[in-house]
């Protein structure tokens, strides 16, 4: 019961940080971690945005690379 809880609240945070990185990238707007006072706040909180970047690259690149996904280009 409690494995199941875990990995239910670690998908939730790395689905969050994917997000974030998402609107990062379409937006230019994202977390500003150099505002935490904390050192190694900081550092953590770096390491898990990087890690959302990380996914939307492997998400990106998959559905670059899929035939059930097509560009639409807007003028």
């Amino acid at each position: 019961m409690a494995l199941g809880r875990l990995f239910h609240y670690a998908f939730d945070a790395a689905l969050l940080s994917t997000v974030v990185a998402g609107v990062r990238r379409s937006s230019g707007f994202g977390p500003r971690t150099e505002s935490i006072p904390d050192d190694t706040m900081r550092s953590i909180a770096d390491k898990y945005f990087g890690f959302g970047e990380t996914v939307f690259d492997m998400l990106q690149a998959t559905v670059v690379n899929s035939q059930y996904f097509k560009r639409d280009r807007k003028p």
